[in-house]
């Protein structure tokens, strides 16, 4: 059991970390951290929670820390989540790498660091060998997750590496939760839906072609291809769908397409491992965030990506995609990382 710490842990994506990390057989919670004003209350007296039912028992009377390298000493803290704003993840995680900790964060910060990994871990799991680059440089190592659309778009487009990715267009319907709390203002979103969301649709650009790329020689390839991402956000609460649209260059029947994502390996013995990490729906109308955002049971819910609506249209492939933003887009993803860099010898 590994002793775990968590940065921003009363914001929306801290709480999903709080929820997906209780009874987890690999991590101990043991230490909260959040903004300096809160420091000494009890967590679940002030945090605002958002995921429904109530603050989880184990951590209820954990007291709030502010950010502390000599606190994490103290607990004995192994590995690091992070689920901080970017402005302030730059600092604090900067720091904790070279104190020598292992950090798996959502933030944008360090992204597109070239030592530096982007990992899905059933699309790209060799990037995790840049930790080895990291360790020499700093003593510690930043993961990182993608952009929460991203994720599900290279999920959906890992399989389709083999016939030849020549060109994409993303469409982004983004649920409100994907902007954190309080996020966009209810009467901007009610009944509303805004066609802009800063900085997503190049964060959707450069992230896939890092991820789809190529490990070699210590360094990242990135994938060619061309690609355009429109963004807007919705009055949804939970689940970003996504329309996409591929040319291929290999002419390949849409059986072969679905068999292809169908057949996408799980990750074998990891509890935050879906085992099925591509769902194919098959109705007309599905996917739906509201019918099909959680699919799955225990810690792998809302772990997979469901895909339908598939269509050859004039020599492009046209299919919808439906990805959980703040579990396989956010804090799932990264402590699937860390279940998986633990498994396989980077975190000790």
């Amino acid at each position: 059991m590994k002793n775990v710490a968590l940065l921003g842990a009363t914001g929306a994506m801290g709480q999903r970390f709080v929820d997906m990390l209780e009874n987890h057989p690999y991590f101990d919670l043991r230490v909260l951290v959040a903004s300096s004003h809160r420091r000494g209350k009890k967590y679940g007296k002030d945090v605002h929670w958002l995921l429904g039912n109530s603050v989880p028992d184990y951590v209820k009377d954990l007291e709030i820390m502010e950010f502390n390298v000599k606190t994490l000493e103290k607990e004995n803290i192994d590995i690091v989540f992070s689920a901080l704003p970017s402005e302030v993840a730059r600092e604090y995680e900067g720091t904790l790498r070279e104190k020598g900790y292992p950090v798996f964060s959502n933030s944008s910060a360090y992204r597109m660091e070239g030592d530096v990994p982007i990992v899905i871990p059933e699309v790209n799991r060799e990037h995790i060998k840049l930790t080895k680059i990291q360790k020499e440089k700093y003593g510690g190592f930043i993961v990182t997750n993608s952009n929460c659309s991203t994720s599900g778009l290279v999920m959906a487009l890992y399989p389709l590496k083999k016939f030849g990715i020549e060109e994409v267009i993303v469409t982004t319907y983004q649920a409100i939760s994907g902007a954190g709390y309080p996020g966009v203002a209810s009467l901007d979103i009610c009944s509303n839906v805004i066609p802009y969301i800063k900085n997503e649709e190049e964060k959707i650009r450069r992230e896939s072609r890092k991820i789809l790329g190529t490990y070699e020689n210590g360094k990242i390839k990135s994938y060619k291809m061309r690609i355009i991402a429109s963004c807007a956000r919705v009055p949804v609460r939970d689940g970003h769908l996504e329309s996409v649209v591929v040319k291929l260059r290999e002419d390949v029947s849409l059986e072969k397409i679905k068999e292809s994502m169908e057949n996408l390996k799980p990750l074998e013995g990891l509890p935050t491992a879906p085992k099925k990490p591509i769902i194919i729906r098959d109705e007309d109308n599905r996917p739906q965030p509201l019918l099909d955002a959680c699919m799955g049971n225990g810690k792998s819910k809302g772990m997979s990506v469901v895909v339908g609506r598939f269509a050859n249209i004039e020599g492009y492939l046209r299919f919808y995609l439906l990805v959980h933003n703040t579990i396989r887009g956010g804090a799932g993803n990264a402590i699937l990382n860390a279940e998986y860099a633990l498994k396989h010898g980077y975190v000790r």
